[in-house]
């Protein structure tokens, strides 16, 4: 099952301008708000028309502006799961579930499938009960059933789990992820949360205005991003235009000058990520230690944030520390260090 996708869309000022290809496995599409994720699995699923470009599903062309095709939904394969699931109100579980079958059975068929889908997504006793009579759980379960019984090729999900609280959040994550390891086809996951897409995805794609900034497996990506938007949307707290020299990286701004790494530098970097939870209290002055002033502090439920600004610099740097440090810290020397792993070498 794969899926190769080459697109461009306009949408008022907005320009939507991208192309991945993914052959099995979770895909994430990670990004902030309207970047053009939800609007990529819109194209795929032709509920909108790309201006130009081309999508290939499974081998299958299913648009290609060139030479004017365009299937229809019901042709594309595809099973696409929205926010709020987009359950029929008026009709029950079994029915809701039934509207996913994209070929014509008979009715000894339909029977059968249906109860293989209703035990398979632990529905057994709703399967007369309206979506208003379910809980969230039993909501994403139907939805899922009723995608995944008309056999798509690829799935995608676009932030299912966005309008919940963090426990339920976790519990449907829980069950998602029971039920794709299942699924032998191709995934695309669309979410802004990194926590999740991490937990969820094999491979990431970064969008940043309507574009893709970089695309690569999930532990590379988080471990060492090389582009600003991916560091940020990975995690890193503290960004900035750095000036490099043949042995030093200076960022004026924080009063911070750090060495080299012996091995080089990536092509391209203009800029330096410092992990807020990688920087460690030092005891004594080093190469890497440096004076600072606590400007804030932001009491957490299990960690602290600190807001620094080092001896020399103008902007303030974030620290997150754990409450066990942070206390055994009070009497001690107000120096920080910056250990090699907590520095990310980025693109713009």
């Amino acid at each position: 099952m794969s899926i190769a996708v080459n697109i461009k869309k306009s949408l008022g000022s907005f320009r939507l301008d991208v192309a991945f290809s993914q052959e099995s496995g979770v895909l994430a599409l990670l990004g902030g708000s309207g970047c053009g994720k939800s609007m990529t699995l819109r194209c795929i699923a032709c509920i909108e028309t790309p201006d130009s470009g081309k999508i290939v599903l499974n081998g299958v062309t299913v648009y290609d502006s060139e030479k004017k095709i365009n299937l229809p939904p019901q042709q594309r394969q595809v099973g696409l799961l929205f926010q709020n699931y987009a359950l029929f109100p008026n009709m029950t579980v079994e029915e809701n579930i039934l509207c996913g079958l994209r070929e014509k059975r008979d009715k000894s068929e339909k029977t059968a499938l249906l109860a293989e889908y209703i035990r398979k997504f632990h529905l057994e006793g709703l399967e007369k009960h309206t979506p208003s009579q379910l809980s969230g759980g039993q909501k994403q379960r139907c939805a899922l059933a009723r995608m995944l019984i008309g056999r798509p090729g690829i799935l995608m999900l676009d932030e299912p789990f966005s309008a919940l609280d963090s426990y339920l959040r976790w519990e449907l994550e829980r069950e998602l992820l029971s039920t794709l390891r299942e699924y032998d086809g191709t995934v695309l996951f669309v979410s802004h949360d990194r926590d999740e897409v991490y937990r969820i995805s094999d491979r990431i794609a970064v969008y940043q205005n309507g574009t893709i900034d970089v695309i690569g497996d999930k532990w590379e990506l988080f471990r060492q991003p090389i582009t600003c938007t991916a560091a940020i949307l990975t995690g890193c707290k503290n960004v900035a235009e750095a000036s490099y020299s043949e042995k030093t990286v200076t960022v004026p701004q924080w009063g911070l000058t750090l060495p080299l790494p012996a091995d080089g530098l990536p092509d391209g970097v203009t800029h330096l990520g410092i992990r807020a939870r990688k920087m460690l209290p030092a005891t004594a002055p080093g190469p890497r230690c440096f004076r600072y002033a606590v400007a804030e502090e932001i009491d957490g439920a299990f960690s602290d944030i600190l807001m620094i600004r080092l001896e020399g610099g103008t902007d303030l740097m974030r620290w997150e520390i754990t409450k066990d440090v942070h206390a055994a810290m009070k009497d001690g020397p107000n120096l920080i260090e910056i250990p090699e792993d907590a520095v990310l070498y980025l693109r713009p």
